[in-house]
């Protein structure tokens, strides 16, 4: 399998930075999102997760994990406004994938959780009958997705950090 052109994360930790201030400013004078989400979850999860992501427009994966699985990344902010029932955005059984990653990430696009799904358990819910969104659209809720999915990565508590700095010593 030939990999495709990687990018590199610390060019781009500069310009998602600005991104991600712009994005905020935009919603506080408009109310509506800047629409960047997914680019911002994407190099977010591959720094914290040390990922290697894929040039633009790879059909099915998002980034390349260490071990070579291939990795599909959705991105939701979670508002306190927020519906309860978010869905991810489309997955595609066509593609090439071999796990899919969600990031949840508050208002100012910092990381909450991350979440990694394996592709037999989301083909499961995906081919599942009863619902259009999920068999035509390729859609699962934010909540469908967590309960197949491991919990990869949380965002550090208070206690974490204090524990830390006295194992450190």
């Amino acid at each position: 399998m030939t990999m495709p052109e990687t990018l590199d994360i610390a060019a781009l930790r500069s310009v998602i930075r600005d991104a991600k201030e712009i994005a905020k400013r935009y919603r506080n004078l408009t109310g509506k999102p800047l629409g960047i989400t997914g680019e911002v979850g994407e190099f977010t999860a591959a720094e914290l997760m040390n990922l290697r992501l894929t040039g633009a427009r790879q059909p099915g994966y998002d980034a390349v994990a260490p071990d070579g699985h291939r990795i599909q990344i959705k991105a939701r902010c979670v508002l306190p406004e927020s519906k309860k029932s978010q869905h991810l955005g489309s997955i595609r059984l066509k593609h090439e994938w071999d796990t899919v990653m969600l990031i949840l990430m508050d208002g100012d696009f910092e990381p909450l959780e991350i979440y990694e799904a394996k592709r037999p358990d989301i083909e499961r819910e995906l081919t599942r009958p009863g619902s259009k969104a999920r068999n035509v659209r390729g859609s699962l809720s934010v909540s469908k997705f967590k309960s197949v999915a491991l919990r990869v990565w949380s965002k550090p508590t208070q206690l974490d950090v204090l524990r830390s700095k006295f194992k450190a010593r």
